[in-house]
């Protein structure tokens, strides 16, 4: 949510921070603006995309090398162009971009209001560059002291970077709770919310850690911890190449990631998995095995798409491992006051491994002595770093908002952590582990046939994009991917969707069947099979149509669906990684003939770094 994009050096800023910002554009956002010293301090902002913000500025001087430039996601004050940021301080001499939400806002505002400030906008970021300003104005000190008081004293989340009129190679950067990235240059310096706007200008970033200080000034920087200890920063190299954040050919960025998941997911078994020789090593896990393996339960903690494949990565880890598993939505995990012993092993998924809530969890889990093992795809994220150990899904950047191949890289990666620990625990025999070892090697081949199928998808698409609501069914490892094709549907389409278990719907939604209503049947051979045929016959009595997702030679549901759409036989447990594919195929169709915005739906962000 949000995107921060700061630049000082020796080229023009407004070219960088505003490419920089429609990298970000897939984070989510409403509004955009930038600062620059041009003259004076300027800030230049705007309701609306980024290219909006363009358009706006086609005849303004913006010749500068140093400037900040932010994209919005409302939070305090609807969305407009005074709650745009950048914001000044009142005497128009700072101007900040911030990240976050300070939930003591209210409380500061009417202290600085008694001072006499008045304030321009609804925001609480206007309110904390007030605050700064008050401090720096009221005492003989630095402003990056007069950061740091401040920061002391505020409560909530926050990255901010912070520019002063009276020094225009100066920029202040800090953290918490809010991701930022610290790139560094030949005599240039960049700071932005994740690496996409930094790569093709240096592959050296700092990830800087919550309570970090960051000032740059006369072509260099010094990082300070909030207390004004001096930090060693650790300088890494991103791995990451330009034409991997670019569409490649493709209309979208979703269906490109669709169409990336045979090899996203071959490069999440690389050098982990070598069936014909019964080899199977998460580098993560080793040295942990014993921690886990004598786990008395097993907690997944993530949200939203993560949380789906949680709920997969139970299955098998109950059937593998006979370890109990709890999956728990992070969000409602933290406040809840659960029950957490030290021989708990807590899993946390992010994608981004930025989200707020799951960092939370995290936290909350870490004080009750449990052990804490990360799941996510950003080298560096503030999971990777807060969590004992963890695993990396390898599965690229993920541009688009609805997340597709980072559920099959999670659930990848899941299933390998289920498998060793079985080995490990003796509860699964041999011939079984590696039977599913070499079937776990041919899901990309698999996934890859899949795809195939995008032509008769398509078609299918024609029939849904008309309906306002649908229902997708699902048993045992098909359950979770039900309820994912529900959520890809509803995210970027806009049509209601639910998923359930089949046989829940005698429980309540078979009430809402009727002739209009299409029902998703995930119904492959599996050993749920003969139950869900029934659940079929149920819909079909009651006039629904039915698409279903049958096992390649399937005749039976055939027979009976509307729409069949047939998917390669599969290990159940590895079901998942090939029955989502048409859903995911489906839901961005659909969205396409409806005309919606597929890599940017209303109202969402890709990371949810605020609660």
């Amino acid at each position: 949510m949000c995107g921060i994009v700061a630049y000082v050096g020796h080229r023009q800023a407004y070219p960088i921070i505003l490419k920089g910002l429609k990298r970000l554009e897939y984070r989510g956002y409403d509004s955009a603006g930038i600062a620059l010293l041009n003259g004076g301090l300027n800030v230049y902002k705007k309701r609306g995309k980024v290219a909006d913000l363009e358009n706006h500025l086609a005849d303004e001087s913006l010749n500068s090398t140093i400037g900040i430039g932010h994209t919005r996601w409302a939070t305090h004050g609807e969305p407009n162009d005074i709650n745009a940021h950048p914001h000044y301080s009142s005497d128009e001499k700072l101007a900040i971009i911030h990240n976050g939400i300070i939930e003591n806002y209210a409380s500061l505002k009417k202290e600085l209001e008694d001072r006499g400030h008045v304030f321009r906008s609804q925001t609480d970021s206007e309110v904390f560059i007030h605050f700064i300003e008050d401090i720096y104005n009221n005492n003989d000190i630095e402003l990056e002291e007069a950061v740091r008081i401040a920061l002391s004293k505020v409560i909530g989340a926050y990255a901010i970077v912070i520019m002063d009129s009276s020094e225009p190679d100066k920029l202040i950067a800090a953290r918490k709770g809010s991701p930022m990235v610290f790139g560094i240059g030949e005599n240039e310096f960049f700071i932005a919310s994740d690496a996409t706007p930094i790569i093709e200008y240096t592959n050296k970033v700092v990830y800087l850690n919550d309570y970090e200080i960051v000032v740059v000034k006369g072509g260099e920087f010094s990082i300070k911890s909030i207390e004004n200890e001096v930090m060693t920063p650790y300088i890494h190299e991103l791995d990451l190449k330009l034409e991997s954040i670019e569409k490649g050919g493709f209309d979208h960025f979703m269906l490109k990631e669709i169409y990336e998941q045979p090899r996203s997911i071959a490069d999440c078994l690389r050098g982990r998995l070598v069936s014909s020789q019964g080899h199977l090593v998460l580098g993560g896990l080793i040295e942990h095995m014993n921690k886990i393996v004598n786990a008395d339960r097993i907690m997944i903690v993530a949200c939203g798409t993560s949380w789906h494949a949680g709920l997969v990565a139970e299955y098998v880890i109950e059937e593998l491992t006979r370890i109990p598993v709890e999956v728990e939505y992070a969000s409602e995990f933290r406040y809840r006051n659960p029950i957490i012993r030290e021989n708990d092993v807590v899993i946390a998924i992010s994608q981004s491994g930025e989200t707020a809530d799951t960092l939370a969890a995290i936290e909350l889990a870490k004080s009750k002595g449990a052990f804490i093992f990360g799941v996510c795809n950003v080298v560096g994220s503030s999971i990777a770093r807060a969590t004992h150990a963890g695993a990396y899904t390898h599965a690229g950047p993920e541009i688009g908002v609805a997340s597709t191949k980072a559920f099959t890289a999670q659930v990848t990666v899941l299933t390998m952590m289920a498998l060793m620990i079985a080995e490990k625990r003796g509860t699964i025999s041999a011939s079984t582990f590696h039977a599913i070892l070499a079937d776990l090697e041919s899901i990309p081949q698999k996934v890859e046939r899949a795809l195939k199928l995008d032509g008769q998808i398509k078609a299918i698409a024609e029939m849904v994009a008309s309906s306002n609501n649908a229902l997708y069914l699902g048993r045992g490892y098909n359950f979770p991917v039900a309820l994912e094709g529900a959520l890809k549907l509803k995210e970027i389409s806009y049509i209601h969707a639910e998923g359930y278990p089949a046989a829940e719907m005698k429980h309540g939604p078979i009430a809402l069947i009727d002739e209009e209503m299409p029902v998703f049947v995930i119904a492959t051979h599996d050993s749920g099979y003969e139950k869900i045929v029934s659940n079929i016959q149920e819909v079909k009595a009651r006039k629904g149509k039915v698409i279903a997702v049958v096992t390649e030679g399937d005749t039976l549901v055939q027979s009976m669906a509307d729409y069949t759409i047939q998917v390669p036989d599969t290990n159940e447990i590895l079901m998942p990684l090939v029955s989502v594919i048409p859903l995911q195929l489906l839901s961005y169709h659909v969205a396409v003939i409806r005309g919606c915005n597929v890599d940017q739906p209303r109202n969402l962000a890709k990371s949810v770094t605020v609660e």
